[in-house]
């Protein structure tokens, strides 16, 4: 008698994919690999991307609009967001087509599901990895100085992009099968993203236009991922950080991240239950 492709409903989930650490670094290592498949430079671009990115950036942003906005280093400020939204954005619409790209390995190796969500996040986070190099090099430059609060907020930003997008990479991949739409949305979704954030402007702006009135926009978790982010790398480069802290950050920027990463979790497990009660359908529609 064949052994079932699919391990007990017992052990699932995405505990269980942690331990199939093996096969989740054959897959990360394979995604890898497709993406610089042919290429000359390989890795290489990783890191060309990005310092491009980031030149761009400094011209329109720090020399154009970071005098329009007079936000110092502005460059900086843009560039350190752009890290985590795209970390975040890339995640949820890679996951979100993850199993339909893998559908032969879904049919045919009794692992997780949950398992190609979770290595699309991972292949994401190895492109964050040349990006903070950069950014590194452009703020020692600049002046920055590394200080333990800033970076706890750097991991803490890392950490509330990872589960958000981590959990709406699970609930989008399984709603794809069903509906292949779902990841045009997910594009289209992606775009309000960049713009919904402290990113392209300086919270000060939000404040601003608010009137002080920003619980609303600060409910959004990648807002303090974003934050929190420009906390450890952008306030430290400029030229009076706690003056920045004081005037440019929102009060109480420690709790608010600790809310974000716990509303992150919260629907880190919805969106498990969510996959759990999807999965079950995803061969038949994938035949």
């Amino acid at each position: 008698m064949d052994a079932p492709l699919r391990p007990p409903w017992s052990e699932q989930g995405l505990f269980e994919v942690f331990r199939h650490r093996y096969i989740l670094s054959l897959l990360v290592r394979r995604e890898i690999a497709a993406r610089y498949q042919g290429s000359v430079l390989g890795l290489l671009w990783s890191y060309v991307n990005p310092l491009t990115q980031f030149f761009i950036y400094y011209f329109v942003m720090g020399i154009l609009f970071g005098r329009a906005t007079r936000t110092e280093d502005f460059a900086v400020h843009v560039f350190a967001g752009l890290i985590v939204v795209h970390f975040f954005t890339e995640t949820m619409t890679a996951g979100t087509r993850s199993i339909v790209r893998n559908k032969s390995l879904v049919q045919k190796m009794a692992v997780p599901r949950e398992m190609f969500p979770v290595a699309s996040m991972l292949v994401s986070l190895f492109h964050v990895v040349p990006q903070v190099v950069i950014l590194l090099i452009a703020t020692l430059i600049a002046g920055w100085r590394p200080d333990p609060v800033g970076m706890f907020f750097g991991v803490m930003g890392l950490l509330i992009s990872m589960t958000l997008g981590t959990a709406l990479a699970l609930m989008f991949s399984a709603a794809n099968v069903f509906l292949r739409d779902i990841y045009n949305a997910v594009n289209v979704l992606s775009n309000f993203i960049r713009f919904g954030v402290p990113m392209m402007y300086p919270y000060t702006l939000v404040a601003q236009r608010f009137h002080g009135h920003t619980g609303l926009y600060l409910m959004n978790p990648i807002s303090e991922a974003v934050l929190s982010f420009q906390r450890c790398f952008w306030v430290g480069a400029t030229s009076h950080p706690s003056q920045t802290v004081a005037t440019d950050m929102p009060p109480n920027l420690f709790w608010l991240a600790v809310r974000a990463l716990l509303i992150s979790m919260v629907i880190l497990a919805f969106a498990q239950s969510t996959f759990t009660r999807l999965e079950r359908r995803i061969p038949e529609r994938l035949l």
